[in-house]
């Protein structure tokens, strides 16, 4: 979908022709002698229009409005929160006699990161998926023209989300798409597209290539399944090479049974989801390509299937990864730490500034944060806060869990240099104090997305989370690198000055 921006205030909304108009009302609304502040006021004076954030008020053939049909929404008090669950409840009017064009019009003043939510939401209460279906019908709506009072202002902000939103829609793709729609040699396919853009490569290694670097937690998952895995490395140039990369990790187990330790038969569909931290990486590749911030980025994707077969990987079994421990298999459905662990030591090559893994890990950080927040962990406090800070930004929110030395005395083996597991209580925390085994002094950070990357239910479907959590860290973290003034060259050595001939002077 294509958004535009343009410089509207309601006097010129009314003249744009569209098939659907949508008008953005907060509170404290002060109306004009236009048309559609007079319509907006007379509805809320008549109690038909709330300004609370969600309530809509669908009109029809505005006199002297250009558009077909009108829609009044409220965003409460107008902030990006508001903007957002204003939009959202949107959805139906959008799909309601399949727009082809609309303008979204703010009807007052309106700051830059409410813009950004509003385009956040529409691009999601708009999507359709329609990859698998024979009869689907796609989305109608093709463009839209975001109208405020003053476009400077909000410029940047409104080019942002437009990149974001469309990074979001690729994760949300992909994580849609069931397993043998989204094997990871399909996965491999959409990396090599991304690296046809400016400033993007893509390397993709086999089983050949994984078994050289000694990847053997990644190929225990992956040996029960006759889909061949895939490793995948991205990489971003828009600094110096002199500048250390940030790496992300996500995980891409593109169909998850569980292998030997199978899961019940009930939702087990949902386990196409959980290759959604690798569509995350994708789609924040997706954004980069279009912002093209001043910032390297590496972004590894770890994909395979977690089958059970008599070539599976058994209870017990112990394997060696890349970094040379050894692990003790308890529970092969704990499989996406095994997967992630060899990924994190390849990150290390980079000798990156800071390392974070996205991944669909735990039952457990579903239980504790339900499918609002994010799981976070981290070993380093500024890069817990800067990844804090930008989920707020961007309304993909996260929560910083403790990593205590004290949860890794479950991961203890008798057998093994650790296990894959620590057993039921604090689960998300033990899994996390397993990744922290495989990441050295690098600051690191572990999203644990099971509870938001997907929503079950009459909503079924891939949210694209955390992109745009990660876009936002990346462009502040980019942001310092931009301004900071570029190192002084060292000035080339005086010349002697050239000796002039002189006439002898007589004596």
């Amino acid at each position: 979908m294509n958004f535009d921006l343009k410089t509207l205030t309601l006097s010129t909304a009314a003249t744009e022709k569209c098939d659907l108009l949508i008008v953005l009302v907060a509170d404290g609304f002060t109306p004009g002698s236009d048309a559609l502040s007079t319509l907006v006021a007379g509805a809320i004076k008549a109690g038909d229009l709330q300004t609370k954030a969600g309530k809509v008020l669908p009109c029809y053939q505005v006199p002297t409005v250009a558009a077909r049909r009108v829609v009044l929404a409220g965003v409460g008090n107008g902030q990006p929160a508001g903007v957002r669950q204003g939009v959202q409840a949107l959805a139906g009017a959008l799909s309601a006699g399949a727009p082809k064009r609309a303008v979204l019009c703010f009807a007052g003043p309106v700051q830059a990161a409410a813009v950004a939510a509003a385009v956040a939401a529409l691009s999601q209460a708009s999507y359709v998926y329609t990859a698998t279906k024979s009869k689907a019908e796609a989305r109608s709506l093709q463009r839209v023209l975001v109208g405020v009072a003053d476009t400077a202002t909000v410029a940047d902000a409104f080019h942002q989300s437009v990149a974001i939103a469309t990074g979001v829609e690729l994760a949300r793709e992909w994580g849609n798409r069931p397993g043998n729609h989204a094997t990871p040699t399909l996965l491999a396919h959409v990396a090599k597209d991304l690296a046809k853009q400016p400033n993007i490569d893509c390397k993709v290694m086999g089983p050949a290539e994984v078994s050289k670097l000694g990847m053997g937690a990644f190929m225990a998952v992956a040996q029960g399944t006759h889909e061949e895995l895939r490793f995948i490395e991205l990489r971003y140039h828009g600094a110096a090479k002199s500048q250390a990369p940030i790496v992300l990790v996500g995980k891409g187990i593109t169909f998850d049974s569980g292998g030997i330790s199978l899961k019940p038969g009930a939702e087990m569909d949902e386990m196409k989801f959980d290759m959604c931290g690798a569509a995350s990486v994708l789609g924040v590749f997706q954004a980069l390509a279009e912002l093209q911030p001043e910032i390297n980025v590496v972004g590894l994707i770890a994909a395979c299937e977690n089958m059970p077969s008599g070539r599976a990987v058994k209870p017990g079994d112990v394997v060696t990864s890349m970094s040379g421990q050894t692990i003790e298999i308890l529970n092969t459905d704990a499989e996406g730490r095994l997967v992630l662990c060899d990924a994190l030591t390849y990150a290390a090559r980079f000798k990156p500034s800071a390392i974070i893994d996205i991944a669909t890990l735990t039952g457990a950080c579903v239980i504790a944060l339900g499918g609002v927040r994010s799981g976070l962990f981290a070993t380093d406090d500024a890069l817990a806060s800067a990844l804090q800070t930008a989920g707020e930004a961007a309304q993909d929110p996260c929560w910083r869990l403790p990593l205590d030395d004290d949860y890794a005395e479950g991961l203890k083996s008798n057998f093994a240099d650790m296990a894959n597991v620590g057993g039921r209580p604090a689960g998300s925390i033990t899994a996390a104090k397993f990744l922290q085994k495989f990441v050295d002094g690098t600051p690191w950070a572990h999203l644990d997305i099971a509870g938001t990357a997907w929503k079950s239910g009459a909503a079924k479907g891939s949210t694209g989370r955390p992109v745009g959590l990660l876009v936002q860290y990346l462009l502040q973290a980019a942001a310092p690198q931009a301004a900071a003034p570029a190192p002084a060259k060292p000035a080339k050595p005086a010349r002697a000055p050239r000796a002039k001939a002189s006439t002898p002077r007589a004596a």
